[in-house]
């Protein structure tokens, strides 16, 4: 029987997640300082900042509550932080910089790749080239150059479970769409995404193949 986290492990952790995505938030806000948004991109949105830090917070207490203090948390922070700065910067200025998504996203590829981990980085380039093509034939416009990254990101990280959680996303989003009448405006989809893949970072709905 595995041994309960203590609750003191679970607040210390969900508040370094939550300063994680506080720092996020102001480098989204210092990177787009320099960005000038897309005429035919989504329109520029006030990014929901204390939604954003307690949402950290949250996944890094869940994550805390499972497997405890350890180095396992490591890639989920840097997850989380890339995640909140994408979807800041996406709502913000309608683009994903590169920083918050190939850079995490090289680091965690090296950290599959020396332990072996084919399984996940298959999934990875199987998932990104579905996205990619969709990318491609929309000219940018129903799936952006950025979200392909940002799922790029996801599917390295959550392996099988990104496939669930990316359907979810496109759901969501169809839906929210449909809602506001605005299924032929261009929309932010990073928050669709980082939702999803933070759902499913915290929540194992399939076994875990480890983060």
């Amino acid at each position: 029987m595995l041994q309960a986290v203590p609750p003191w492990v679970i607040a210390i952790v969900a508040v370094v997640f939550g300063c994680i995505g506080f720092l996020s938030i102001q480098l989204g806000a210092y990177v787009c300082r320099s960005i000038v948004p897309f005429e035919d991109g989504p329109k520029p949105g006030r990014p929901p900042q204390i939604v954003l830090v307690a949402g950290a917070a949250c996944v890094g207490g869940v994550l805390a509550s499972q497997i405890g203090l350890g180095t396992e948390l490591l890639v989920p922070a840097i997850v989380v932080g890339a995640l909140v700065a994408s979807w800041y910067s996406d709502v913000l200025c309608g683009i994903i910089p590169d920083y918050f998504t190939l850079l995490p996203l090289a680091l965690i590829v090296v950290l599959r790749a020396l332990y072996s981990d084919w399984t996940n980085l298959l999934v990875m380039v199987v998932v990104t080239a579905c996205f990619a093509l969709a990318a491609f034939f929309s000219k940018g416009k129903g799936m952006g150059w950025g979200d392909v990254k940002l799922v790029a990101l996801g599917a390295v990280v959550l392996g099988d479970r990104s496939l669930l959680a990316f359907s979810a996303a496109c759901l969501a989003a169809v839906v929210v769409a449909a809602v506001r009448r605005r299924r032929t405006e261009p929309m932010a989809f990073a928050p669709y995404l980082a939702s999803a893949i933070a759902l499913a970072l915290a929540v194992p709905i399939f076994p875990r193949t480890g983060l």
